[in-house]
């Protein structure tokens, strides 16, 4: 058994900075490459931060933890509060951070696997 506990004081700065847009922390809690294995990181988004688009080759969960955040996807836009859990299929384009004025902490739960991080912006920079 694991146990996994997010800590604002243990995130830094994302390895690439030119996939977010705004302050964002990570955290992870745990890290995988076997096959089959799950990563689990916490994401720290300040007020309006957010993710560039992106589509990951595999399934993921977005866990929200606090706060008020946006979960897109090419057909629809949610905000989603503390307590709920967002998934998103492999192969969805999506961008998911803090609503505007909020800030949010969502854990990230995926197995292994490559992310697409230059898909279309389409209305990203609109919302």
């Amino acid at each position: 058994m694991l146990l996994l506990r997010p800590d604002l004081s243990k995130a830094s700065a994302p390895e690439r900075p030119q996939d977010f847009a705004g302050r964002v922390l990570l955290q992870a809690l745990r890290r995988t490459e076997d096959p089959g294995g799950v990563e689990v990181l916490a994401v720290f988004f300040e007020g309006g931060a957010r993710t560039r688009p992106h589509v990951h080759s595999t399934d993921q969960v977005l866990v929200f933890l606090e706060g008020e955040g946006v979960v897109a996807t090419q057909s629809e836009r949610r905000v989603v509060a503390a307590g709920e859990v967002v998934w998103i299929p492999a192969g969805t384009w999506h961008w998911h951070g803090a609503s505007k004025g909020r800030s949010c902490c969502h854990l990230s739960i995926k197995p292994p696997g490559p992310t697409d991080w230059n898909p279309p912006l389409r209305d990203w920079e609109d919302w």
